[in-house]
């Protein structure tokens, strides 16, 4: 009797014990929200908030003398794309607009390139030492973050300029007769970014090359393998993350620099920072600014999105 009685009270012993497990994991993600509070506060205060601000700002219209008037408007959103013509009042294409978004672009993609192009060897090299001269050479590569961007760029105007170093070896090796003006042109602000944003390629990139099975090489070229066929055929899609990571975080923030074409490009070779900071600045139209800054946002968030979708597709496609 004492068996069946237990038998009877089994269910409603598993349903209490169920019932209990839910509540405690009800008070688990209860806890993880709050403590979660502080965080996602922060979050809002310093992004949310100004981006609505922002936002707002761009569907006003301008002042006189800067700021805003509180009276609903879409003409900054026009003023991206199009320009008025003062005679006659018609619109037009803004080619200095777009002539500014593609030289920001164009020389975002080449930073990008030139990073990795040095950035993969370097990171290479860096993996396959030891774990000793590993850590020094990560340190090396560490080093810039040290130092203020500010600084760096100037290092870089003093090396390219008419009386800089680079005139000056390349005079004495007689490759030229008479200074060349590198700077303020797209080729100084290429540069400048390559040097600015070179760790940015080469710690993701390290990160992937440090987890390859290197008897996989090893293998290729046990099966007569060139060395370039190896690399092309199994270490660059094996580190084809680290790859993309060091991509993107090259090109996000090359898109947006405002320092580095400021002082090595001059005053006519801007970029999408510089447009920006200008209607803030000397145009004094904040709503066009406001326009311009979210349009940048757009095509960044445009990238992310391109690119979570790529790599969710191939991680789906690979089961």
């Amino acid at each position: 009797m004492s068996g069946l009685a237990n038998m009877t009270d089994a269910p409603h012993t598993l349903r209490r014990l169920s019932r209990a497990e839910a509540g405690q994991k009800r008070l688990d993600h209860r806890r993880r929200w709050f403590l979660s509070i502080p965080a996602l506060a922060i979050i809002t205060a310093l992004s949310l908030v100004p981006m609505l601000i922002v936002l707002v700002f761009s569907f006003l219209e301008k002042d006189t003398y800067g700021g805003v008037v509180w009276n609903f408007s879409t003409a900054a959103w026009v003023e991206v794309f199009a320009q008025r013509d003062i005679f006659d009042g018609t619109l037009k294409l803004a080619d200095a607009h777009f002539s500014i978004f593609w030289r920001s672009i164009k020389l975002s993609m080449i930073t990008t390139a030139l990073t990795l192009a040095i950035g993969v060897p370097i990171a290479y090299f860096i993996a396959t030492r030891s774990r000793k001269a590993r850590n020094i050479w990560l340190f090396a590569i560490t080093i810039p973050f040290w130092t203020s961007l500010l600084i760096r760029t100037i290092a870089i105007m003093e090396i390219i300029r008419k009386d800089g170093i680079l005139n000056a070896t390349l005079q004495k090796v007689g490759v030229i007769d008479a200074p060349v003006q590198f700077l303020f042109s797209d080729f100084a602000i290429g540069l400048g970014m390559t040097y600015v944003y070179l760790p940015l390629m080469v710690l993701p990139v390290y990160a992937s090359v440090e987890r390859l099975d290197f008897n996989l090489l090893e293998a290729c070229y046990d099966l007569y393998a060139s060395r370039w066929t190896a690399f092309r055929r199994v270490v660059l899609p094996l580190i084809k993350p680290g790859v993309i990571a060091g991509s993107i975080l090259v090109f996000v923030p090359s898109l947006g620099d405002y320092v580095t074409p400021r002082i090595l490009g001059g005053g006519g070779n801007l970029m999408i920072g510089n447009l920006i900071e200008l209607q803030f600045g000397q145009g004094r139209n904040w709503p066009l600014g406001a326009a311009l800054s979210l349009t940048l946002m757009l095509m960044i968030v445009g990238i992310l999105f391109y690119y979570a979708s790529v790599t969710g597709k191939e991680e789906s496609d690979n089961g």
